[in-house]
């Protein structure tokens, strides 16, 4: 044992050996106490300055952090932490996945840190039951697979989050979306037209999804639904968040997205805006949007915006064995618009398409693409060159754009795109 970790472990012993366990000691007590036996220390050391303050927050981040994964999550450009047992961690940074060169001193000091993780969550695992999804206070995933499931485990994976969300703004800063179909986007959201936002795991569907809710008018009654709580929607001041719940330990007591849709029906919402949408409750959802809730959001997975519409029929049968006309129907006549988000091979997160869903004629779906991304080559840095570009294709579905008196103007340069007389017969007409 080196002079580094020998230290460690008596600066430990003395503040475990000082700490009242007949009540839950605070974060400042810890510290005081911790700060207390790194001083005495220094003595017998002779530490400087540096050394003081780093065996003070190493010591501390041991005790009531996460020991040596805490430096990462304050790491505001790590996105993700990736742990695959003591021996391995990576994370992702800048869109690339790295791996560190962090090692954790054992599998039983790597199952503590999971242990204060779900405790402080209120949630359990063990072996009993060795996974687990949830959300931390700053609003990061959580997701653990502990052994035997895991085979090289125990897993943590953590899934960070901005604690200021990207806005539209920083979206086409980034080259996300281009600043003409954002102003599109914000008129339809405006306008009430159901949205739907479909992408692969990590294609920035949450984000743009936060994003996107931020148009919505402020003086709205805005219900949020999800999983683990990551919308953050400041704009409006009127707003339920909810959360689902996992079954105890005896299998009650949990609370899912279907019952969370339904009880919101009976609070006023003006809008729903569901998370994520991965099973039975997309019948709930395309029966919101269908009974006068217009304007509502949500997100899925698929690889396409033709595979979103085939994925929420096939949810929406496990619900209820319905027939598949009357499925496609009900989806054609909910959702208006769809998004579809990709995330590229450099990296970078895009929207790639945007979709008017037209109807649903000789059991096919109709669509009308808005936006399509056209790639032009790569950078010698590796990074693509493209632009989210509009079809020239005019919206049909401009109900919705008359009864909130709004109008739709694109670039009228060269792409021909959609003007919307205001207040008119909906006549449309190429600029």
């Amino acid at each position: 044992m080196d002079k580094q970790e020998r230290l460690l472990k008596e600066i430990k012993e003395m503040v475990s050996f000082r700490l009242d366990f007949n009540k839950e000691p605070t974060d400042e007590e810890v510290m005081e106490l911790i700060t207390c036996a790194v001083l005495e220390k220094a003595r017998e050391y002779y530490l400087d300055i540096e050394e003081k303050e780093h065996l003070i927050r190493v010591v501390f981040n041991a005790m009531r952090r996460l020991g040596v994964l805490q430096p990462l999550l304050e790491d505001s450009s790590v996105t993700e932490i990736m742990v695959n047992g003591p021996e391995q961690v990576f994370i992702e940074k800048e869109g690339r996945i790295v791996e560190t060169d962090i090692r954790i001193e054992s599998r039983e000091k790597l199952e503590d840190m999971i242990q204060n993780i779900v405790a402080g969550v209120n949630r359990t695992v063990n072996e009993a039951s060795p996974l687990v999804d949830a959300r931390l206070k700053d609003g990061s995933r959580v997701g653990v697979i502990l052994q035997p499931i895991a085979l090289n485990g125990p897993i943590l994976t953590i899934r960070k989050f901005p604690q200021e969300p990207l806005t539209m703004e920083d979206l086409i800063r980034y080259g996300s979306i281009s600043e003409e179909a954002a102003e599109i986007l914000r008129i339809l959201v405006e306008a009430k037209y159901n949205i739907f936002i479909c992408g692969g795991t990590g294609s920035g569907k949450t984000t743009f999804l936060n994003a996107l809710s931020n148009f919505i008018p402020p003086d709205e009654r805005v219900i949020t639904i999800e999983d683990s709580a990551e919308l953050q929607i400041n704009r409006v001041k009127n707003l339920v968040r909810t959360e689902t719940r996992n079954v105890n330990t005896e299998g009650k007591g949990g609370v899912g997205i279907r019952d969370l849709i339904k009880i919101s029906l009976r609070m006023r919402p003006e809008r729903i805006v569901v998370g994520e949408v991965r099973g039975e409750e997309a019948l709930d959802m395309l029966q919101a949007m269908n009974t006068g809730h217009d304007g509502s959001l949500s997100t899925g997975h698929a690889n396409s915006c033709r595979d979103m519409l085939n994925r929420l029929a096939t949810m929406v049968l496990m619900a209820a064995p319905l027939p598949h006309d009357a499925i496609n129907q009900q989806i054609a006549s909910a959702i208006d618009i769809i998004i579809h988000l990709s995330r590229l091979r450099d990296k970078s997160r895009r929207v790639v398409e945007i979709v008017e869903l037209k109807g649903y004629e000789n059991r096919e779906f109709s669509l009308n693409p808005l936006f399509v991304f056209e790639e032009k080559g790569e950078k010698p840095d590796g990074s693509l060159q493209g632009e989210l570009k509009g079809t020239g294709n005019l919206l049909v579905r401009t109900q919705k754009l008359r009864m909130a008196g709004k109008s739709l103007l694109g670039k009228v340069e060269n792409e021909g795109y959609v003007r919307e007389t205001v207040g008119g017969a909906g006549q449309q007409e190429r600029t």
